[in-house]
C-alpha cells in the first residue's frame, strides 16, 4: 500500500560518501534498489595523522553516480535527493572557493576527513574545559570531531586557511549547498 504523496512511478536517490568512494543508489517508492552506482575518490595523507580530500573531486564523484543510477528515468518522477557522508571538515573562502588545509598550500585538498587526528592536543584542551556543553556529544568530544579540526586550523593555518574562510561544511551539509545553492542545515 502506498502513502499519501507516493505514487506509483515514484524514485528516489541516496548518495553516500565513504572514505574511499561515492555511492549512489535509485529506489522505487517501495524501497526497491533499482540501480546502484560507486566511483573511487582520491586521499591525500601529506605526513603522519594528516588526512585530505577534495570537495571538487567528491561532488564530481557524486555527479558521475548519481548521472549513472538516474539514466533512463524521468527525472521528473524523482521525489527525493538524500546525502550522506563521514564526518569530514569542509573548509571553502568567502566565494565559496576551496581553501588548502594543509602546508603545503595545495588548496584543491580542502577537507580535513574525519579519520585526520592532527588535532590531538587541541581536543584534549577542548575535553579538559569540562564545559557544560560536552554533555551533547557524551561528555567529551573525539578528535574526529569538527571542533577540535576547526581549532587545528585556527592555530596552524591562522594565515592561508583560517582567515580566509568564509565556510565551514560538514561534508554531508556541503554536499545539500552544492545541489541545492542553499546553505541553511536542518
Amino acid at each position: 500500500m502506498l502513502g499519501g504523496d507516493q505514487e506509483l512511478g515514484s524514485y528516489y536517490v541516496g548518495v553516500d560518501v565513504g572514505t574511499g568512494s561515492v555511492r549512489a543508489a535509485l529506489v522505487d517508492q517501495r524501497g526497491i534498489l533499482l540501480a546502484f552506482a560507486d566511483q573511487p575518490i582520491n586521499q591525500w595523507e601529506p605526513q603522519f595523522n594528516h588526512h585530505e580530500q577534495s570537495s571538487e573531486d567528491i561532488w564530481a564523484a557524486c555527479c558521475v553516480v548519481t548521472k549513472q543510477v538516474v539514466q533512463g528515468i524521468d527525472v521528473n518522477q524523482i521525489r527525493g535527493l538524500g546525502f550522506d557522508a563521514t564526518c569530514s571538515l569542509v573548509v571553502l573562502d568567502k566565494q565559496f572557493r576551496p581553501l588548502p588545509v594543509n602546508h603545503e598550500g595545495d588548496a584543491h585538498r580542502n577537507i580535513v576527513m574525519w579519520l585526520d587526528h592532527r588535532a590531538v592536543s587541541q581536543v584534549r584542551r577542548i575535553n579538559e574545559t569540562k564545559h557544560s556543553v560536552l554533555q551533547c556529544v557524551g561528555g567529551v568530544m573525539s578528535v574526529e570531531m569538527q571542533a577540535p579540526k576547526l581549532l587545528w586550523l585556527k592555530e596552524n593555518l591562522r594565515e592561508t586557511c583560517w582567515d580566509k574562510a568564509g565556510h565551514f561544511f560538514d561534508l554531508p551539509d556541503f554536499l545539500s549547498w552544492k545541489a541545492t545553492g542553499v546553505t541553511a542545515r536542518y
